[in-house]
């Protein structure tokens, strides 16, 4: 338990400065400055509303800590906890939710406007892969010299490119000049996306299915 925790506590004054909360987002015992709060005790029973002070008697007397666990609530709601242990499962929360959250790269394919086609299909059919995969793809169309003058041959190389990947991907950033190269960013369609990988599941599962009755 950590009782020291903060400044002192107590009923606002006016001109009262609150007590300053450190990083980790939360305010335990000292540091919570209410007029009034709502306590929940560490068996998640409702104890009513009483004063900070009050609060912190409660928590001690059962050997643990106030924290404040809904500071926007009327009157701000805190319960009666274990304080080393609240903030171990805060930052395992933490880790779960950073693990949890899709870490979007950006790969970049380059064009030339005198791509031909089977060049073309090869390059749309990475950029389909890197979707797929939940990645955004930048296609980039480089000019070289004079070619800079064929521009309108590079907007409809990536007009074609659009067309191809609509069913999957969404334009994120339309056709633009940047220099000497014209580009977009592509970005896969979450539900064009999970609707494909519903797919490609079934029909590996009727695959494997052909199989198991070919080889029986």
């Amino acid at each position: 338990m950590n009782n020291r925790e903060g400044s002192s506590g107590g009923a606002q004054r006016e001109g009262f400065r609150p007590p300053k909360k450190e990083d980790r987002g939360f305010r335990v015992n000292r540091e919570i400055y209410a007029p009034k709060i709502r306590v929940i005790d560490d068996e998640g029973g409702m104890l009513g509303e009483m004063t900070v002070a009050e609060g912190i008697r409660m928590a001690q007397d059962r050997g643990l800590d106030l924290i404040e666990v809904a500071p926007n609530a009327k009157p701000p709601t805190c319960k009666i906890m274990d304080y080393g242990k609240y903030k171990y499962e805060q930052k395992k929360k933490q880790q779960q939710s950073k693990k949890n959250q899709i870490q979007m790269k950006v790969k970049e394919i380059q064009l030339r406007p005198t791509t031909e086609q089977h060049d073309l299909n090869t390059k749309l059919k990475h950029t389909r892969e890197f979707l797929e995969d939940g990645d955004k793809a930048k296609i980039n169309v480089k000019f070289r010299g004079r070619e800079i003058a064929y521009q309108d041959m590079g907007r409809t190389l990536l007009e074609r490119v659009i067309e191809s990947l609509k069913d999957i991907a969404v334009v994120e950033t339309p056709i633009q000049t940047e220099g000497k190269q014209m580009f977009i960013m592509l970005a896969p369609d979450p539900a064009k996306l999970k609707d494909i990988m519903r797919r490609k599941r079934e029909k590996a599962a009727k695959a494997a299915q052909q199989k198991d009755v070919q080889e029986g």
